[in-house]
């Protein structure tokens, strides 16, 4: 019995459990009769209430009680009291209950401070094994989170540039047009990149990608969605209040900058870009494959006129000839 007491006729502490001294202040355990609610003084009775005496305890003799130590980290207890012969106090035996794990913290209890039958010290490895496959659980549920959200970024993003691919611009079109917000859709493609690929290989095409790819980061918002959605094919999502003038300017500081010489294996090589524009209020309702469409059109209306410029879609060139792709852009 580590955590025992031995209470005289007044409450006082005559002796204690090996393990229940190690929570009680020093100088408590008396050898003598000490001062009537020592007892009382160190440790709480929340249940059943209104025992503050030796009598109210005896009274409740065989009832479970519920204590605490006013002192420290206000450790909790379960707890019997049990009444000696020839008025020589009680015996009260106490256990951690519920709060075991707490103690053993609080107090730096180890298996030794434990009786050989308690089960305490099994109930602890359980809980510490339960702590530990649930940390792993966690951990396995995180890293899990994090692979499904790897894969599905991954699933959204071209893997030679880092931009959005055509799934990751539908996806982010859709949204737009479920938000009922305006925006900018701009088509680009890439001026005498085909030459690069005969001139050069499909490795320097790919770089060119790439640089291309850079530098329409540069130009645009961090808010905005650039995606390739072909071989030299991308579309830049622009979402916000919409200014014509802005956008085409935009556009033409964008075909200036591709303009410039890429290294292909140190020979400078040069592309350039055409750009065709469409804006969500051109339209009552919006519809993906129709701005696409608009935007195709004012694409090739900017080829048709000489490359490297900016065609904002208009009604006027729906009477044009339909968008044909001139073999100018095969990819990389």
């Amino acid at each position: 019995m580590p955590m025992f007491l031995w209470l005289d006729a007044a409450g006082g502490i005559r002796a204690a459990g090996p393990t229940l001294a190690k929570l009680l202040p020093a100088g408590c355990i008396a050898a003598a009769p000490s001062p009537a609610g020592s007892f009382f003084d160190l440790f709480e009775l929340r249940r059943p209430r209104g025992i503050a005496d030796m009598a109210a305890l005896l009274h409740q003799a065989g009832t479970r009680l519920h204590l605490r130590l006013r002192q420290g980290p206000g450790t909790g207890f379960r707890g019997l009291a049990m009444p000696l012969a020839e008025d020589q106090g009680a015996l009260v035996n106490l256990s951690f209950g519920i709060s075991v794990a707490e103690a053993v913290r609080a107090h730096g209890l180890t298996d030794a401070d434990f009786a050989p039958t308690d089960l305490t010290v099994e109930m602890l490895y359980l809980a510490e094994a339960k702590s530990v496959v649930m940390g792993e659980l966690h951990d396995l549920n995180r890293r899990l989170q994090q692979a499904k959200l790897t894969a599905e970024e991954q699933a959204l993003t071209d893997t030679l540039t880092g931009l959005a691919n055509r799934r990751g611009f539908d996806q982010v079109l859709e949204g737009l047009l479920r938000a009922e917000v305006d925006f900018g859709l701009m088509h680009l493609d890439l001026d005498r990149f085909k030459q690069v690929n005969d001139n050069f290989g499909h490795a320097a095409g790919d770089h060119v990608l790439r640089v291309v790819a850079r530098r329409l980061g540069s130009e645009v918002r961090a808010g905005d969605t650039i995606a390739r959605i072909g071989g030299d094919e991308f579309v830049v999502l622009f979402p916000g209040p919409i200014h014509i003038d802005r956008l085409t300017g935009i556009a033409r500081r964008i075909i200036t900058r591709l303009s410039q010489p890429i290294d292909c294996l140190g020979t400078p090589c040069r592309v350039g870009a055409s750009v065709g524009l469409t804006v969500s209020p051109f339209y009552d309702r919006p519809e993906p494959l129709r701005m696409m469409d608009d935007a195709d059109r004012a694409l090739y209306a900017s080829k048709h006129g000489g490359r490297g410029r900016v065609t904002v879609w208009s009604e006027a060139l729906v009477a044009g000839p339909a968008p044909v792709r001139e073999g100018d852009g095969t990819g990389a």
